[in-house]
């Protein structure tokens, strides 16, 4: 007779990039808890990511309510109070484990002490910070078929991202351009131009895509779910993106990937994995900090980014990554080795 089912509810971000970044979690208690049967809470944006989860009996989407109350928390205690559950992770750090039935919960708690990058603050809830799990997004074989018709073709892709959640984080697309062409005729020569995004970045993309020619171009933007973008980008040889949640679908992917930063922190946020590089213009984080301390204004921080720094990382980690096999989903990804005040951390 075997094991009865083991329940877990894994409460997870509401943006993408959050959700990318915890996603290890799940496949290490898939791998370590073989009856494991989840329910997963996400908000809309990112809850797509775990749609191909095994043993998914329920995916939740919880939608916050407009206001400052907090009813969609109270919606959410409605949908899972009638269950006794064996685990209950909480990334969101809410309360709401203390009001159901479980033998275990694990949840995030604020970090006072110095700052981490986010794949080992979400570590920290399982207490597995020693051994970080890398973001792991599962795809099914359709979804992977799927990506293999998108992505048909000749030649290396060079995967680009060239749109973020706000403008000042976003690079100049001329840049990108001039970036892509460089490659594409150098490292990359016949290759593929691939360009992502969701439908809102028709405009900064077309400015892109029309520096190419039509056939040299594929187009995903607006086009493909998040599973098979992420799909898709398995099959890229390099991705060249801003900080965004395409970024971290590119890193956990296994893509070589080139995290592009300016008003945002690597040190919490760069690519995570050995196939990842973050590269920043002369300033550091904190000095776009003094200059935009909500960083929410309508600057274009990253103009001092330099293409001739994109390419010189772009070229070195194609070297890097010319014979290195991808690392196995379980394989950890060194820390980030970089370290900063706790005052300077406190302004982030």
């Amino acid at each position: 007779m075997g094991r009865p089912n083991f329940p877990i509810l894994f409460i997870t971000a509401t943006r993408i990039g959050d959700a990318v970044l915890s996603s290890g979690l799940v496949k290490r208690l898939a791998d370590e808890i073989p009856n494991a049967r989840f329910t997963i809470v996400a908000g809309p944006v990112a809850a797509p990511l775990f749609a191909q989860v095994p043993n998914l009996d329920r995916l939740i989407v919880m939608e916050k309510g407009k206001g400052k109350g907090k009813a969609h928390w109270f919606k959410l205690w409605s949908q899972v109070r009638h269950k006794k559950w064996g685990l209950i992770v909480d990334l969101r750090g809410s309360a709401i484990s203390g009001f159901l039935r479980r033998d275990r919960r694990a949840v995030h708690r604020k970090n006072f002490g110095d700052p981490v990058h986010k794949v080992v603050e979400a570590a920290r809830v399982l207490t597995l910070e020693d051994d970080p799990p890398s973001p792991f997004l599962f795809t099914s074989d359709e979804t992977e078929a799927r990506a293999d018709q998108l992505t048909a073709g000749e030649g290396p892709i060079l995967a680009i991202g060239p749109s973020a959640n706000w403008i000042g984080k976003v690079w100049p697309t001329e840049r990108f351009g001039q970036t892509a062409k460089s490659l594409l005729a150098g490292p990359l020569a016949g290759g593929r131009l691939m360009v992502l995004g969701g439908k809102e970045d028709r405009m900064i993309a077309d400015e892109l895509i029309a520096a190419f020619a039509k056939d040299q171009v594929i187009d995903l933007v607006g086009q493909a779910d998040l599973l098979t973008v992420h799909a898709c980008l398995k099959r890229a040889r390099l991705f060249i993106g801003n900080d965004s949640g395409l970024m971290h679908l590119a890193a956990a992917a296994g893509t070589p990937t080139v995290g592009l930063f300016g008003p945002s922190d690597d040190l919490l946020y760069a690519p995570w994995g050995p196939r990842s590089r973050a590269v920043r213009g002369p300033r550091e984080f904190e000095q776009f900090v003094q200059l935009d301390p909500d960083l929410n204004q309508s600057i274009r921080h990253m103009i001092d980014l330099p293409v001739a720094s994109v390419l010189e990382t772009a070229k070195e980690l194609l070297t890097a990554t010319a014979e290195q096999p991808e690392p196995a989903a379980s394989e950890p990804a060194p820390k980030p080795k970089k370290t900063r005040t706790k005052k300077a951390a406190g302004q982030a």
